[in-house]
């Protein structure tokens, strides 16, 4: 009896979990995501940018007061921007180079790449900028976050199982119920 019900519990989370977490893995993101990222001592504005797998960034920078950098972690992107005044929509053009490849700064209007890799990657300014400099931080978030889906899916699970226990598995009889584990030990049945 106790197995049924473990089984009925274990199999309703377990496969609650799983479903949004394999339906999250199934879907690819695939939007074009533009951000304007502008940078003054000591915060980048915005400061966090959410995204989904696959999606396609383009990251526009600009420096509202002196010489910035921006370093995208796990992304080998590095950006020198330097103050400028936007004209109409646009910003001025910033310095971009990928560190991996050793190459000298060129000048670009905007960052172009894939997030292919689901966490949180840090940004933060590669030109010292000032006495808070080391403090100057942004995250990029690529979902999907696994493990709270998993969690919100396991919630549900564990709701499901109780309802199908309740419904699937017999009621126990409680007068037929020991009233404690010593009456059960010495022959002695609760009376009412």
């Amino acid at each position: 009896m106790i197995w049924k019900s473990v089984a009925v519990w274990l199999g309703s989370v377990l496969v609650c979990a799983a479903v949004p977490v394999w339906f999250a893995s199934s879907t690819t993101g695939g939007e074009t995501r533009t951000f304007t990222i502008k940078a003054r001592q000591y915060a980048y504005d915005p400061g966090r940018i959410v995204v989904n797998r696959g999606d396609e960034i383009h990251i526009r920078l600009a420096s509202l007061d002196v010489v910035h950098g921006f370093f995208l972690e796990g992304h080998d992107i590095d950006a020198l921007i330097e103050p400028g005044t936007r004209v109409e929509d646009t910003w001025p053009p910033f310095k971009f180079r990928r560190p991996s490849e050793g190459k000298e700064y060129t000048e670009v209007e905007e960052i172009v790449f894939t997030a292919e890799r689901s966490g949180k990657f840090r940004y933060r300014c590669s030109h010292t900028c000032g006495t808070l400099h080391p403090f100057m931080q942004g995250e990029l978030i690529v979902g999907p976050n696994y493990p709270y889906l998993a969690g919100i899916g396991g919630a549900v699970g564990m709701l499901v199982a109780a309802v199908l226990q309740h419904l699937l598995l017999p009621k126990r009889d409680r007068h037929s119920a020991p009233a404690s584990p010593l009456a059960s030990a010495t022959g002695q049945e609760r009376t009412e």
